[in-house]
C-alpha cells in the first residue's frame, strides 16, 4: 500500500458555518505531509476526522486501509495524537507518565518501564526524567507530550501544531525529534500554521484554506508553481527607502513590498534587475541588500490564498461549538 493516510472530498459542518469544504489529503508510507494553512482553515478539524475523534458530513477517509468511520478501532490501534497542547500530568513524573500510559496499553510494568527509559533518552529527558512534570519547560513538556505518542508503537503519527508557544530552541529541538522519527519509517502528518516548520520537516505539503486544500506538492515544487523571483533591496540608508520604492515600482510596473526598509517585489522579466541597480547606482543609492532569490514558501502562501500564513482571525469552529 503506496498511502498510509487517504482522504477525499471530507466536509464538515458546524451549524452554518463548513470547517472542511470538500478537502483531499494523501500521505505516503513512512513521510511527512505538512498540512499548512493559517487559524481556521480546517486542520485541526481534518486531524479530528482522522483520528476517528469526529464523523465527516460528507467524504471518506481510510488509514492504513481501514475506514476512519466503519472500522474506526482497527484504525485507533495504528494511530497517535499529539495535540496543540501538552497532554501530560504535571503531578507525575516523566518516567511515571510514560509508564502509566504503557500500562494502560497492556504493556508488563517491566516492559513498560523498559520503554519508558527509552523514551526519555531518545528525547533527551532521561535526566530529568523522576521529577515533577510541573517543574518542566515548555518544551521539555512537548517533547514528553511527543514521547507519549509513541509508547504504543504507532505507524501513523498526527502532529497537531507541535511547535506552538515554543520558543525558537524548543522548537529546533522537537524538529530534531520530529526528523528521527520520521528517519525510522514513522508516517507523520504534521500541521502547522508556521512556514519554515513546513519547509524544514515536510516531504510534501498540502495548503489548506477556508476549509480546501489548494495546493499540494513538495516545498520546492510549490515555489516553482508560483514562479519567478522575487528582487529584495534594502538601503543603507533610511532616508533613501522612499526612493528606492519608487525606483523599484516605476521599473517594474508594479507596487513592491516594504517591511522595516526592505523592499522587496516579484520579478518575471530577467532585465529589470540590472535596470534597478543602475539607476540607483546612479542616483548614489548606498545598498545593504540586493538580491534576486526564488519566493518563501511565506510568499507562495500568500500568492495562493490572497493573504499570509499568520492569519490571527479566531475561526476554530469545532472548539468554540463544543
Amino acid at each position: 500500500m503506496t498511502y498510509a493516510i487517504e482522504a477525499e472530498g471530507l466536509v464538515k459542518r458546524f451549524g452554518d458555518t463548513t470547517a472542511l469544504a470538500g478537502a483531499d489529503l494523501a500521505v505516503r508510507r513512512g513521510t511527512v505531509l505538512g498540512v499548512l494553512g493559517p487559524n481556521g482553515a480546517g486542520k485541526t478539524t481534518a486531524v479530528r476526522i482522522l483520528a476517528t475523534l469526529t464523523e465527516p458530513d460528507e467524504g471518506h477517509a481510510t488509514v492504513g486501509g481501514y475506514d476512519v468511520v466503519t472500522q474506526a478501532h482497527e484504525v485507533r490501534q495504528l494511530i497517535a495524537l499529539t495535540g496543540q497542547y501538552a497532554a501530560v500530568d504535571e503531578g507525575l513524573t516523566g518516567i511515571e507518565n510514560l509508564v502509566m500510559i504503557g500500562r494502560l496499553l497492556n504493556q508488563s510494568r517491566q516492559e513498560a518501564k523498559a520503554g519508558a527509559e527509552h523514551l526519555l533518552t531518545r528525547f533527551e529527558l532521561d535526566e530529568a526524567g523522576d521529577r515533577a512534570v510541573r517543574t518542566y519547560s515548555g518544551g521539555m513538556r512537548r517533547r514528553l507530550d511527543l514521547a507519549a505518542s509513541l509508547v504504543g508503537h504507532p505507524a501513523v503519527l498526527y502532529l497537531d501544531e507541535p511547535s506552538t508557544g515554543l520558543d525558537p530552541r524548543a522548537r529546533e529541538r522537537l524538529w530534531d525529534a520530529v526528523r528521527a522519527l520520521a528517519a525510522d519509517g514513522t508516517t507523520i502528518l504534521l500541521t502547522t500554521q508556521y512556514l519554515e516548520e513546513a519547509d524544514q520537516l515536510a516531504d510534501a505539503i498540502a495548503v489548506i484554506d477556508r476549509g480546501r486544500v489548494v495546493a499540494t506538492g513538495t516545498s520546492t515544487e510549490l515555489k516553482t508553481q508560483v514562479g519567478g523571483q522575487v528582487l529584495v533591496v534594502s538601503p543603507v540608508d533610511e532616508a533613501d527607502g522612499p526612493l528606492v520604492e519608487r525606483t523599484v515600482a516605476e521599473l517594474s510596473g508594479r507596487r513592491p513590498e516594504t517591511d522595516d526598509g526592505m523592499v522587496s517585489i516579484s520579478i518575471h522579466d530577467a532585465a529589470v534587475p540590472p535596470a534597478i541597480y543602475q539607476r540607483l547606482t546612479a542616483d548614489g543609492v548606498l545598498l545593504a541588500e540586493f538580491a534576486v532569490r526564488r519566493p518563501s514558501l511565506d510568499e507562495v502562501f500568500f500568492a495562493l490564498t490572497g493573504h499570509k500564513a499568520d492569519t490571527t482571525e479566531d475561526d476554530d469552529t469545532e472548539r468554540s461549538a463544543a
